[in-house]
């Protein structure tokens, strides 16, 4: 299952994807990895939670994330939940490919039965509509 945090740059998606995450590494009993940007967030993590640094692995286009994605699932069939923090940044994705991303993770979701939970720097009223059921909070 695919989850979205939305809301503009700024208005505190960040700390309710890592207060999110913190709180279901108690509870998960596989493993959680958490997509970032950059390390900054490394000591607000859980230590039982995967840090990945997206910047150093040169993803160029929005098919290159969602194979690096399957790479990591492939790597770790006890995966049961991903973060994705700063989303757009990280899979490098263009307006027109949110959907089509979106959709394929869904089905990458559905495969692996693993839960995805992103963050994503849109307003919920410029979300397309078909994306709008999956948002839990919107800032």
């Amino acid at each position: 299952m695919v989850q979205l945090i939305v809301g503009k740059k700024g208005k505190g998606k960040t700390k309710q994807l890592l207060d999110k995450v913190n709180s279901e590494v108690k509870s998960i009993s596989g493993s959680i990895v958490y997509l970032d940007k950059s390390t900054k967030h490394m000591y607000e993590l859980n230590n039982k939670v995967r840090l990945i640094d997206v910047s150093q692995y040169m993803i160029e286009n929005s098919s290159e994330f969602v194979g690096f994605v399957c790479g990591i699932l492939s790597q770790d069939h006890d995966l049961q939940q991903m973060y994705f923090d700063s989303f757009l940044k990280i899979a490098a994705l263009k307006d027109e490919e949110l959907c089509t991303v979106i959709d394929k993770l869904n089905k990458v979701a559905q495969a692996f039965n693993v839960d995805f939970i992103l963050s994503v720097s849109l307003d919920e009223t410029e979300l397309p509509e078909n994306l709008k059921s999956m948002v839990i909070a919107s800032l």
